[in-house]
């Protein structure tokens, strides 16, 4: 597999809009200069392993809140799905629909993958931690959907 290619960290963030669980807009643009952003790519809701992850950054919520991020989820799921995707687990975060698959690949996190013995084009679990600025600060390329919210939460305290 060849290296996924990421934004460079201390650039800027690639911008995007997309529908949330809602079908309602929400941009990056809409927080910046006021929050820092989780934004993390999943590759398919209601999945064991992002099932587990997207529980876990429910459970850390009002720490992340705390922190003032929020956190944004991404797959290519159609708003539809990403709503009974909440519903069932209770999230309390936005679920993003990028269908096109064009954000994430803004990101680098669309590409190659392989699974049980077969390659085909998916989403790449990545975390990008975004600041106030818009600039991208620091990329979990490596993610376990166990540790992730305490991962992420952990960069944040000592570096934001």
């Amino acid at each position: 597999m060849a290296k996924l290619k990421l934004p460079a960290i201390g650039k800027a963030a690639p911008a995007f809009k997309l529908k949330n669980q809602k079908g309602e807009d929400v941009s990056l643009k809409d927080f910046k200069g006021e929050k820092d952003v989780v934004l993390y790519f999943y590759p398919k809701a209601m999945t064991p392993g992002c099932t587990v992850q997207a529980q876990c950054i429910r459970d850390s919520k009002r720490k992340f809140s705390a922190k003032g991020v929020v956190v944004l989820g991404v797959s290519i799921d159609a708003p539809e799905r990403l709503m009974k995707f909440r519903e069932k687990e209770g999230l309390n975060f936005d679920l993003l629909s990028d269908e096109d698959h064009k954000v994430a690949e803004k990101y680098g996190v669309w590409d190659m993958k392989k699974f049980m013995g077969r390659e085909f084009m998916g989403l790449h679990r990545v975390t990008f931690i975004i600041g106030k600025d818009g600039k991208i600060k620091h990329i979990f390329e490596k993610v376990n959907t166990k540790t992730h919210h305490e991962d992420t939460l952990n960069w944040i305290k000592e570096n934001l």
